[in-house]
C-alpha cells in the first residue's frame, strides 16, 4: 500500500469508528434518557394516551426478554449473559466489517446502543428493563417496548438485510478479524 492509499483506508476506518460510536452512543444516550423520563413522569401500569388509545405511554418493568420471555428468578443474570455474549459476537462482527461499509457499521451501532441501554437497567435494577411504549389498536397491542427495543429490531433487520445481501452477491467483504 502506497502512503496515500493507507491515509485514504486510515481516514475510512476513523470514519466507520466515529460513526459506529456516534449510533451506539446516541441510542444508549436517548434510552436512557427517555426511561428516566418515563419514571419519573409516569405512574407504574396507568396508561397515558399520546394518539388516542393507539399509542399510549405506560410504565412497567420486564424483568424477563422480548415478548416476556422469562426464565424463573434468574432471568437477570441468564440475560445480562446472554447479552454479554451478544455484545461480543457483535464485537466480532464490528471488527470484521470492511471500512467504508455504513450500513454494516450502522446497523452493528444500532444493535450495541440498544443492547447496552437495556444492559444499564438490568445492571442497575432487580425490577427489570423498563417499557414505556405501548401500540396497537382495542384488544390487539403490541408487546410494550422501548427506545433500546427499537434500535436492536431496526439494527438487526438491517444486519440480516446486509449479510443476506452480501452472501447473494458472494461479496463476502469482510475484512480478516485481528487477532486478539
Amino acid at each position: 500500500m502506497t502512503g496515500s492509499q493507507e491515509g485514504a483506508a486510515n481516514a475510512s476506518e476513523a470514519r466507520q469508528h466515529r460513526l459506529f460510536f456516534a449510533l451506539a452512543g446516541a441510542v444508549v444516550l436517548a434510552d436512557v434518557a427517555t426511561k428516566a423520563t418515563a419514571v419519573a413522569e409516569l405512574a407504574r401500569g396507568i396508561p397515558r394516551e399520546v394518539v388516542g388509545t393507539v399509542v399510549k405511554l405506560v410504565l412497567v418493568y420486564n424483568p424477563g426478554a422480548a415478548f416476556g420471555l422469562w426464565f424463573g428468578p434468574d432471568s437477570r443474570w441468564i440475560f445480562l449473559g446472554l447479552t454479554a455474549c451478544a455484545l461480543g459476537v457483535l464485537t466480532l462482527l464490528y471488527r470484521a466489517t470492511r471500512p467504508g461499509d455504513v450500513l454494516r457499521t450502522a446497523s452493528i451501532g444500532l444493535v450495541c446502543g440498544g443492547a447496552i441501554g437495556n444492559l444499564i437497567d438490568r445492571l442497575r435494577s432487580p425490577n427489570g428493563v423498563v417499557d414505556f411504549i405501548d401500540i396497537g389498536v382495542r384488544q390487539y397491542r403490541w408487546p410494550t417496548f422501548n427506545v433500546a427495543d427499537m434500535a436492536v429490531t431496526t439494527g438487526a433487520i438491517l444486519l440480516a438485510w446486509v449479510l443476506w445481501v452480501e452472501d447473494r452477491a458472494g461479496d463476502h467483504r469482510t475484512a480478516p478479524v485481528p487477532e486478539m
